[in-house]
């Protein structure tokens, strides 16, 4: 070795050493500029975020998710982009939100309907917001099953991304974020290709990944206030039926000589529309009427009194509880409501003989017990609902039944809410149950004492809820003793 080799070998060694140095230094340039672009975005997406606030009361969901597409499409210089966000329940997603010319990565598309489409990309738009994603399967499925994001430099390799002739849509690379909150997954973004041409990166995941973790945080608080608010609207329905179905009730029922009224209502958490009435046919004979729409919340309610209104136009006069039925069904039938259906028992009290003369439409039986609670027995008559039928078959299966009530004798008038109530271990109350709490001895055998009698024993079997789920109608008709 020369005199001057081992200065040589020193310079290799040291420029070797300012090259590694200068390499290591560039790494940490680009990953300060990363981080300085993630925070920078973050940074953008919270700033515009928090302008929405400010401009409303709630920035609605679809709003912000929509905002965190256009900041990864941006970050990332993505040609198309796609959030798809679970559905009540967690086990599906659908596309909220899409941007550009997205191919349908879930499910494909027909070649036909391509071809035939005017505007391609509203066709992919509304191709990729009508199909569901089941979690779990698929690309985004699986990323939503799992919490953890995917990158896909060379997605044309990946047998699981689908293929398309169209060259706008051809899939070259993919980038998939889950959105997590706490330990559940709120969504995924996903994006498809760069504009320049380029693989999506590691970096890049890590800037989308990082903004889909800011983001799930507020979108999770926007989805509580909108469901929130739902709720509130919900709560203002109910309670407005409830005023609705109170308004068609009797404040009292009326005085008769020789006879005894009793009625009960209990709301439901759902209001159903249990409606009942004493209305004055004429000065010897009340008409009384127990009814039960399907419907449910205002629409049901509505219905009701739409119901309230006719019996009080049609039962004065007429001593035929059918024809007053006919009556009001063909009223009922020409404006049918749909997947509504309503059971109606009226029946006319002639106050000199006491004589009941009753039909039913498609309501449940009544109960005749006999004076001193000797035996109970349901009252037979035919008769369809209102509303699911035309006319002329209701009238022809509807059935009056006659009945002369002799002292003691008592009625009892109920809807299912009273016979299908159930215990906290679900079983139902039953129409067995009902008839021995109609026949059991009490001391007081006025109609108000036994009405009082089987709603104990009902709300002891329910477990003393105050709330069934479903409205509860008792209303008991009784003759009294030595009248």
């Amino acid at each position: 070795m020369s005199a001057g080799e081992p200065a040589i070998l020193g310079i290799v060694a040291v420029c070797a050493m300012l090259a590694a140095a200068l390499a290591a230094l560039r790494r940490l340039v680009r990953q300060r500029e990363q981080l300085v672009q993630e925070r920078e975005v973050v940074y953008n997406f919270v700033h515009d975020v928090s302008e929405a606030f400010v401009e409303s009361d709630l920035a609605q969901v679809d709003f912000l998710l929509e905002r965190v597409l256009y900041y990864g499409m941006q970050t990332t210089r993505a040609c198309s982009g796609a959030i798809y966000f679970t559905n009540a329940g967690g086990e599906t997603m659908a596309a909220r939100a899409v941007s550009a010319m997205f191919p349908p990565v879930a499910g494909g598309f027909s070649q036909a309907e391509w071809d035939a489409a005017a505007s391609k990309h509203r066709y992919l738009d509304s191709l990729v917001r009508s199909r569901s994603v089941t979690v779990g399967q698929g690309l985004v499925g699986e990323v939503a099953a799992r919490g953890t994001p995917l990158l896909l430099e060379d997605a044309a390799r990946d047998p699981r991304v689908p293929v398309f002739d169209p060259d706008a849509l051809r899939v070259d690379s993919l980038l998939l974020a889950p959105m997590r909150f706490k330990s559940s997954v709120l969504g995924v973004l996903l994006l498809v290709n760069r504009s320049d041409d380029r693989p999506f990166a590691q970096a890049d995941l890590n800037l989308v990944q990082a903004l889909a973790d800011q983001a799930s945080l507020t979108i999770h608080f926007a989805q509580f206030n909108e469901e929130l608010n739902q709720k509130r609207l919900l709560d203002y329905d109910l309670h407005l039926a409830r005023r609705i179905q109170n308004a068609l009730l009797p404040r009292e029922l009326p005085a008769i000589p020789g006879v005894d009224l009793a009625a009960f209502n209990a709301p439901a958490r759902e209001v159903g529309g249990d409606y009942y009435d004493a209305i004055r046919v004429d000065e010897n004979h009340l008409g009384l009427v127990i009814a039960d729409v399907s419907g449910k919340g205002v629409t049901g309610a509505l219905v009701m009194s739409i119901c309230r209104s006719l019996f009080r136009a049609q039962a004065p006069g007429c001593l035929s509880p059918a024809k007053v039925l006919c009556a009001i069904n063909r009223t009922l039938s020409e404006d049918r409501y749909e997947d509504m259906f309503i059971s109606v028992l009226y029946a006319v009290l002639d106050q000199r003989d006491f004589r009941l003369t009753l039909a039913r439409a498609g309501h449940l039986k009544p109960l005749l017990v006999s004076a001193g609670g000797a035996a109970a027995a349901q009252v037979e008559s035919g008769g369809l609902a209102f509303s699911i039928s035309d006319p002329e078959t209701f009238e022809a299966a509807l059935e009056e039944k006659s009945i002369t009530l002799r002292q003691g004798d008592t009625l009892i008038a109920y809807t299912d809410g009273v016979t299908e109530a159930a215990s906290p271990d679900g079983e139902e109350w039953g129409p067995e149950a009902l008839r021995k709490a109609a026949l059991a001895p009490i001391p007081d055998e006025s109609a108000s004492a036994r009405l009082e009698f089987i709603k104990r024993e009902l709300f002891r079997f329910v477990g003393g809820t105050t709330h069934p789920a479903d409205d509860m109608t008792l209303f008991v008709l009784r003759r009294s003793q030595g009248d």
